[in-house]
């Protein structure tokens, strides 16, 4: 076989390929067997038909037919393999010559991963928002904390708003009650906003036993997206109490003895907080300014099935969920059709470069994964999907999915290493020393710098 290679672009070339017809035999015998185990022929067992029957019977293009789909696949691969071409999707194959006995030649158009000079980046600076903590923050951190630790007892009067009211719910579409639109005994609290729209204002100034009805878009069930005229009874008000903010509550919500102790560990907390946020800003804006001083060719074919798949993902995994549509999806965000296309096409570009270029960090730096590292990222990749590690790891396995978990470990330590090349500085003023950062649940900064990467690139 000989091949060569035709650069078209910069992220697309042509291969030409030239197979000798003797090497073509393994397909041919292979095309005949396969075929001799699908047909039937009288007066020959299945499976011993002689090929010149074959031939005779189903035609010798057939079997040439078959033989080369077979055989393509094979030569393409050595062709690729001989180019030492880092190929991306699919060729278009074209077959330009072929003859029963002669050679068989044909043409492959395919995208390449572009050569990548990874420009000095020592000199990145960029500017973070300061960390600071002030009374007010952790007066609301406490506020959360005694609202974890609410009480109720049942009033007689009318609900007020933060009052816990027990209700029924029947929800209605044109005159029919809906068999998923019925629920009884629903503990909801006024003005969490975490129930229908428009239920605050029904069951406000309502005593138990008092009913209301309002109209709703549904947000989920069979009738999601549509308008439901909801019918809603009290069945009880009930008031909150929250407990008073001193030294017991420290004692009842914490290890600690005193609020004021409480006060000065909230602090501690919010701070690795803001800590861990700070880095993420750091790195995101250290990509960006990478992305920037990086010279990155786009394959075309590339990006359109990029933004394909962006869009149908949102369309066909999203939109049900939430109960939405197009004109509703863009209504709530504010954009016309043409403005979200243009932000997708935008988030695309950045997702292939940002793994384009991080993935040659990878190869320059020569950055490894070792089996501690993965495990640590699969431990957080499980915990943010909702699965237990052991459910998230063998789903992770048996959809061949371990390399881009790899990949996504691998790319954030060569973002890791951009950052600590750079210089981050709050706006104060002050360097920042993300060497230091840890959040609470003892995340590192690579390990945000992972998810950074992660949220950025795409499956390139």
């Amino acid at each position: 076989m000989k091949s060569a290679v035709e650069t078209l672009n910069p992220t697309r070339v042509r291969l030409t390929v030239e197979v000798p017809f003797e090497e073509l035999k393994p397909s041919l015998d292979a095309a005949y067997k396969k075929i001799n185990q699908q047909v039937s022929v009288p007066g020959f067992r299945k499976g011993k038909i002689p090929a010149r029957v074959i031939d005779q019977r189903f035609g010798r293009g057939a079997v040439l037919e078959e033989a080369i789909n077979d055989a393509l696949p094979k030569f393409y691969t050595e062709a690729v393999n001989e180019g030492e071409l880092n190929v991306l999707g699919q060729p278009d194959v074209d077959i330009t010559e072929f003859n029963d006995g002669d050679e068989l030649k044909f043409t492959a158009e395919v995208d390449i991963r572009p050569t990548i000079e990874i420009p000095d980046y020592t000199g990145i600076e960029v500017t973070v928002d300061a960390i600071e903590i002030s009374d007010e923050d952790v007066d609301k951190s406490l506020e959360q904390l005694r609202e974890r630790f609410a009480s109720t007892s049942p009033v007689e009067r009318a609900a007020a708003e933060g009052d816990v009211v027990v209700i029924d719910l029947e929800a209605s579409v044109d005159g029919e009650v809906l068999e998923d639109g019925v629920a009884k005994g629903v503990s909801y609290t006024i003005g969490s906003g975490q129930l229908l729209d428009g239920i605050d204002e029904a069951v406000t100034g309502l005593e138990a036993g008092g009913t209301a009805t309002f109209t709703s878009e549904l947000k989920g069930g069979s009738a999601a997206g549509q308008d439901a005229s909801v019918k809603v009874e009290v069945t009880a008000v009930q008031a909150r109490e929250l407990p008073e903010l001193d030294d017991d509550f420290a004692q009842l919500a914490s290890e600690f003895d005193t609020l004021e102790e409480l006060r000065a560990d909230s602090v501690k907390r919010l701070t690795r907080i803001k800590q861990y946020d700070q880095a993420t800003q750091a790195q995101e804006k250290v990509l960006d300014a990478l992305l920037e001083l990086t010279e990155v060719p786009l394959p075309e074919k590339l990006l359109k099935d990029e933004i394909e798949t962006r869009t149908h993902n949102l369309e066909h995994h999203q939109f049900e969920p939430m109960g939405l549509t197009w004109e509703s999806f863009l209504e709530r965000e504010g954009k016309t059709r043409e403005e979200y296309d243009a932000e997708v096409e935008e988030q695309s570009k950045k997702g292939i470069k940002t793994q384009f270029v991080l993935d040659e960090l990878v190869s320059k730096e020569k950055l490894s994964v070792n089996q501690e590292e993965l495990t640590e990222h699969l431990m957080r990749r499980a915990a943010s999907s909702g699965m237990s590690p052991d459910q998230f790891a063998q789903a992770v396995v048996e959809g061949g999915q371990v390399p881009l978990l790899v990949g996504e470990v691998a790319r954030g330590k060569a973002l890791a290493v951009v950052v600590e090349a750079a210089k981050v500085v709050d706006t104060n003023g002050e360097v920042v020393d993300l060497e230091d950062d840890e959040d609470e649940t003892g995340e590192t900064v690579e390990a945000a710098a992972e998810a950074v990467a992660e949220d950025e690139s795409t499956e390139a």
